[in-house]
């Protein structure tokens, strides 16, 4: 016989303590048609759909994502392929648009076109990689935190603290430094491994904030259980900003790769990342500044593209930013 008292107390909570769908009253905006309030993240999204700065970086991360899952389609030179007799360090050619000589040779006569091409994939994988490690970890753990407090808050913000203030590229090199090869997921865990405090703090503010709404008060007095409050009531309605500075973040670990790769700490031939054509071409720099811009003016885009993103990202769901 199913349990009725359960169901109607389920009901009940529902009506008073809606999920994160109906949790912004403030952030609603009647839709014309139906006149029904939108919800945070469709009022987000229908924010988002009206700012050309969102749909621009969309744009370019689709590009961006396409080159890094499909190469082949826009370059059919081999990436890794030297030729010092003919092409040792040749200009960049602008009449032979997306050719292997569009962006000329580098000092091992490999078509530098190619290399940026099949680099996006190690940078964009790294930046996805660390992103959706960091908020998995941060997120648990300030989630936890800031819903049970006490002695579970103080030993993880205790744990937060210390990890917070380790020096963040120092510490990611020491532990990569222990590491004879280097490959993607080995920079993936070790940018991660001291990376994750950021989300940490901000969901456990989040949280803090959201378990002392009404709504929750409600649900709790009406019997809800402790999993049902948390992925129901609280977590929902604590996301909006752990999602920012996630996606603000990813550049920043874009960025962070390449810096550990441009110092011989990052990734290592034969795998092919900008980091470690801006180190081959700092030294043609006075001579062949080519073979230096076109890597560093890839890794400024594709940061600058999630950097702008995050940005409007933070607005939508900000409405005092409006």
């Amino acid at each position: 016989m199913p349990d009725v008292t359960k169901s109607k107390t389920d009901a009940a909570v529902d009506a008073i303590a809606p999920p994160a769908a109906d949790a912004a009253p403030e952030a609603a905006v009647a839709k014309p048609s139906t006149g029904k309030p939108r919800s945070l993240w469709g009022d987000a999204w229908y924010d988002l759909r009206h700012r050309p700065m969102f749909w621009t970086a969309a744009v370019m991360l689709f590009v961006l994502l396409v080159i890094a899952a499909f190469p082949g389609l826009f370059t059919g030179a081999d990436p890794r392929a030297g030729d010092l007799t003919n092409h040792y360090l040749t200009k960049p050619e602008l009449g032979h648009l997306f050719q292997a000589d569009w962006f000329g040779y580098d000092i091992q006569g490999r078509s530098i076109y190619s290399r940026v091409i099949y680099g996006t994939r190690a940078s964009i994988l790294v930046g996805v990689g660390v992103t959706i490690a960091i908020t998995l970890i941060g997120g648990l753990l300030g989630l936890l935190s800031g819903y049970f407090g006490g002695w579970i808050d103080s030993i993880i913000s205790r744990i937060t603290d210390i990890f917070f203030g380790l020096p963040f590229l120092l510490g990611t090199m020491v532990v990569l430094n222990a590491f004879t090869e280097r490959k993607v997921y080995v920079v993936i865990a070790a940018l991660a491994f001291l990376g994750w405090t950021s989300i940490c703090r901000v969901m456990r503010a989040s949280v803090i904030s959201a378990k002392q709404a009404d709504y929750v008060t409600a649900a709790r007095a009406l019997g809800a259980g402790t999993s049902r409050m948390i992925f129901r009531h609280v977590l929902p309605n604590a996301l909006a900003p752990t999602i920012v500075v996630a996606t603000i973040a990813l550049g920043g670990f874009i960025s962070a790769e390449a810096t550990l790769s441009y110092l011989g700490l990052g990734l290592a031939d034969p795998t092919i990342s900008w980091g470690i054509d801006i180190s081959s071409g700092s030294e043609e720099i006075r001579n062949n500044l080519h073979v230096l811009i076109f890597p560093a003016g890839m890794l400024f885009l594709t940061v600058f593209a999630f950097i702008m993103l995050g940005d409007t990202v933070r607005d939508a769901l900000d409405p005092k930013l409006r």
